[in-house]
């Protein structure tokens, strides 16, 4: 790597080829994959042939155009299968936030609406009931209670 600052230019286009040919958890795709539609050839693997860079060596250029045709046909599916994705892992994200955040218990919200005092109990303490009288079972603290204004 460098040791200074200065070089930092000269290291940035290898920072980049890393960052849009790693697989993002949120897309299960690569950046590459999504704009040129297929997976990017290393250059190591031009140096070195791998086997897909061998096998379309050996093609025509008539048999070379109909396979690429055939893999822009899928990039839409293979957009589609990544936007799907997306969305479970959005799914996902917010189940997780909800249930990290859930109130249980006396921390549970409380509705919301206009309810009617019935009583009024020592330390502050309020028996509401809703509009069409039927009774809360607990009984709530006044400093929480706001008046209803219509």
């Amino acid at each position: 790597m460098i040791d200074n600052h200065r070089g930092w230019h000269e290291m940035l286009p290898y920072a980049l080829l890393g960052y849009r040919t790693t697989v993002r958890t949120s897309i299960g795709a690569t950046p590459y994959l999504l704009v040129y539609g297929t997976e990017a050839v290393i250059p190591a693997e031009v140096e070195i042939p791998s086997l897909k860079i061998i096998h379309e060596a050996k093609l025509s250029d008539v048999d070379w155009v109909h396979k690429r045709i055939d893999q822009l046909t899928l990039n839409d599916e293979k957009r589609m299968v990544v936007v799907c994705h997306g969305q479970l892992y959005r799914q996902r994200m917010i189940r997780a936030f909800h249930k990290k955040y859930e109130y249980k218990g006396k921390f549970a919200p409380i509705c919301q609406g206009p309810y009617v005092v019935r009583k009024v109990l020592s330390g502050d303490a309020l028996v509401l009931s809703e509009m069409d009288g039927t009774e809360w079972p607990k009984s709530i603290n006044s400093d929480v209670v706001k008046r209803y204004y219509v």
